[in-house]
């Protein structure tokens, strides 16, 4: 699994049981990380992620014809970093002729068994946000794109917060939860995907939340060139 949508470029992998299959009689035990990397380097993702497959794949002993599935992070995250991640799952999944199944990064964040309210932030560059609320570690809203400011101000009185852009204002740093969550746990990421496939309706293509237009865009057509007639002709 790969999630490119914070700073962490994280790559994984992980056993996911099938249901009804149990360890030492436990049905709990859903998900076993067998290794993972998450260097944080929000400038890299291009150059490490792929090497970072390789490495996951040689410590976890798992070669690709072993992988039954790809599972991606598709954000919210910036627009360059997200599509790498995006990307390269979608092409090992093709390359591999697997499914490829992607889930929110900000889900696999907070903890599941927190009983707190909590909110989950991390940077969308531009002095903004990307947001979503969790109660019972589920998902009550967003995910969504904010100014600080204005994020603070739709806050809840016991609602915490989490995420890698928690100290990012004064203001969100007195929110912040003592020894918080920063970036997606490869772990979270592949129960998420787990959940999403044993759905009613099983989850679609990759699709990458972006929230809003890149911060590269085409420049303007170019005006054309006056016509200059020549000498004596009339307009």
């Amino acid at each position: 699994m790969v999630d490119t949508a914070t700073e962490a470029c994280i790559a994984a992998v992980c056993r996911v049981r099938p249901p009804g299959e149990t360890v030492d009689g436990r049905a709990d035990a859903d998900v076993t990380v067998l290794a993972s990397r998450a260097p944080i380097d929000a400038r890299r993702h291009g150059e490490l992620l792929a090497p970072l497959i390789t490495q996951v794949l040689d410590e976890a002993g798992v070669g690709t014809g072993d992988l039954d599935g790809v599972v991606a992070g598709v954000g919210p995250g910036p627009f360059t970093s997200l599509r790498v991640g995006v990307v390269t799952a979608a092409s090992v999944a093709h390359a591999l002729g697997l499914r490829a199944v992607g889930v929110c990064s900000l889900d696999a964040i907070p903890d599941a068994d927190a009983s707190q309210d909590v909110v989950v932030v991390t940077d969308a560059r531009r002095r903004e946000v990307y947001w979503a609320r969790y109660r019972d570690g589920a998902r009550t809203e967003g995910p969504d794109v904010a100014r600080p400011a204005d994020l603070l101000a739709r806050l809840g009185g016991d609602e915490v917060v989490v995420g890698s852009a928690a100290h990012l204002t004064p203001e969100l740093a007195e929110r912040a939860l003592p020894d918080l969550p920063r970036y997606p746990r490869p772990g979270a990421l592949a129960q998420l995907a787990r959940a999403a496939m044993l759905a009613a309706e099983p989850p679609g293509p990759l699709v990458p939340l972006y929230l809003r237009r890149p911060d590269a865009t085409p420049p303007a057509a170019a005006r054309p060139p006056e016509t200059v007639p020549p000498t004596g002709a009339t307009l």
